[in-house]
């Protein structure tokens, strides 16, 4: 059965058709007149430009819009780039200052350490801590120094404020020093300006009990603490600390050692004073063979 063919179809297509050929005609003008290389076709073409392309910017604002936001978008992508690249310098900066702080405090204790005041009769090594093995029971270090460096048993120790403990330990390479805030640590020490002896007894705080002392109404919290040399273990006058007045009302001394910041130590070298053998020869001291004292005898009533 034949289909029966609408009039208003066949109208709409002819008009695209038509249409369609009058665009394509229009174009292939177009294109021949641009291309024809005649004076007065070129002064035709710049006229129609200089009254047609000023009136076009309302078409070409998507453009640049699109074009400015690519632009954005790409110089975005290069700021964050450069803080990314500044975040890792930043970050270098930060480790840089923590060496140089590092370094710096390890200057000032160096400086500290060379403020020791000793007596001319003393000499000292300085040594570095190698390792804490402090606990609530044991108050102690390793240092970088041994028997082969000439330490002895017994010697002082200070860092760059005051006296922080003695050796007892050794080995060929490294030492043991034995704080003074251990339980077992015993120092024989001096308050000044009352000169009253007591004894500094550790107990795992930092702030070691004074015992034993002679006269305590002669002492005074903001005392200086000193090593009195009795034992001959120190030698006198090696600083220690102050005077304090615990919440237990008990006296204790704060020491002048830095024990949280401990790095380097000063290893005193000292020769304690020979002890008295025979403590009778000074009474009466023995004569060379020949020579005879004549006591006197009295009789007695």
């Amino acid at each position: 059965m034949a289909r029966r063919k609408d009039p208003e179809q066949d109208f709409a297509k002819s008009i695209r058709r038509i249409l369609f050929g009058l665009t394509v005609f229009f174009l292939v003008l177009l294109y021949l007149f641009w291309r024809i290389d005649s004076p007065r076709a070129e002064q035709i073409r710049v006229s129609i430009l200089d009254k047609v392309v000023p009136n076009m910017e309302w078409a070409m604002a998507p453009v640049t819009r699109v074009s400015r936001l690519i632009d954005d978008f790409q110089s975005y992508g290069r700021i964050y780039e450069q803080n990314q690249e500044l975040r890792r310098e930043l970050q270098q900066m930060k480790a840089w200052r923590e060496a140089a702080v590092q370094l710096e405090q390890e200057n000032a204790r160096l400086l500290d350490l060379n403020k020791v005041k000793l007596p001319r009769k003393l000499s000292y090594l300085s040594g570095v801590i190698l390792t804490d093995a402090g606990s609530p029971f044991s108050q102690s270090a390793l240092i970088n120094l041994g028997r082969r460096d000439g330490i002895v048993d017994g010697w002082a120790v200070m860092d760059g404020l005051g006296l922080t403990g003695r050796i007892a330990g050794l080995s060929e390479k490294s030492s043991r020093v034995l704080f003074l805030t251990d339980s077992t640590s015993r120092v024989p020490v001096t308050l000044k300006p009352s000169n009253q002896r007591a004894i500094l007894t550790g107990d795992s705080s930092l702030l070691p009990s004074l015992e034993f002392i002679e006269n305590t109404d002669l002492v005074r919290p903001g005392d200086r603490i000193v090593t009195s040399g009795d034992g001959g273990v120190f030698p006198s006058g090696l600083l220690v600390g102050q005077v304090v007045l615990a919440s237990d009302n008990r006296l204790r001394a704060r020491l002048s050692a830095d024990y949280k910041r401990l790095t380097f130590v000063r290893i005193v070298r000292h020769t304690p004073q020979p002890e008295i053998a025979t403590p009778d020869q000074l009474i009466n001291p023995r004569l060379p063979n020949g020579i005879i004292v004549e006591q006197d005898e009295s009789p007695s009533e």
